[in-house]
């Protein structure tokens, strides 16, 4: 089942990363992806979270948006996912590109946007998908699909009239993961991009970078470590950490 990997040249190095913002580097791993026209959805990404009491969970979602704040996505708060991000605001992301051998790992706080934002994209979704929305009690147990499909038929006919808007649901909106963590993975190259509160969280600490990281953080650290695979596939691991200070 296994397949051969890309060619030595094509590996993941530090001189050769056109950037070293995190989010800049995973808008052109982004970008590539979907150019490519080879992945039917580049912005699917599984999300990860945990009850309070560490029963993990995970499913795919539809990133809708993504820049120097965080990785924002949509969903109903009283879901499974809704439940336990709000209960317990941290999360892990994977994107997988299987085309172009590459991964990103995303890891940090979440939070809801503002009222405001959610409302405003809900009114650029289909009007067929704001009527599911309002009727959707996700992740709980229906009665039957007919049930589901009646609901959802009444409410096409109370809003026939186009020009009636589709409120947003109270329980509907968006959830940010605001980004500690980024890990690029290439080949069997890793480069892993991290960013704290403090250094202390930090096990190793090889050099200093002025320059920005986030907006708003002007200290910056990185550190190359290497680790050899004990495997018989003698994997080297190579990281980047960038570790993010607030002034």
């Amino acid at each position: 089942m296994r397949r051969s990997y890309k060619a030595v040249w094509n590996v993941l190095l530090e001189e050769n990363l056109p950037t070293r913002n995190p989010v800049d580097l995973f808008d052109r791993w982004f970008t590539e992806a979907k150019d490519s026209n080879t992945i039917y959805e580049t912005n699917a990404v599984a999300v990860a979270s945990a009850t309070r009491d560490g029963i993990p969970s995970v499913r795919m979602v539809l990133l809708k948006q993504f820049d120097e704040r965080g990785f924002v996505f949509f969903t109903n708060y009283d879901s499974r996912k809704g439940r336990e991000l709000l209960s317990n605001p941290r999360a892990a992301m994977l994107f997988y590109w299987d085309q172009q051998h590459r991964q990103v790992r995303v890891e940090g706080r979440v939070e809801k946007i503002c009222r405001q934002e959610s409302e405003a994209y809900f009114e650029t979704r289909p009007r067929d998908s704001q009527i599911s929305a309002s009727i959707s009690k996700q992740s709980t147990v229906v009665e039957s699909r007919k049930v589901l499909e009646e609901e959802h038929e009444a409410l096409k006919i109370k809003y026939c009239d186009t020009s009636t808007p589709v409120r947003c649901p109270d329980n509907w909106g968006g959830l940010i993961l605001i980004p500690e963590c980024f890990e690029f993975w290439q080949d069997t190259l890793t480069c892993t991009i991290k960013s704290h509160q403090s250094l202390q969280r930090t096990k190793a600490v090889c050099c200093e970078h002025g320059g920005e990281f986030f907006k708003g953080h002007t200290h910056t650290q990185i550190c190359n470590l290497f680790d050899l695979n004990p495997s018989k596939r003698c994997e080297i691991l190579w990281m980047i950490l960038f570790v993010r200070k607030q002034l």
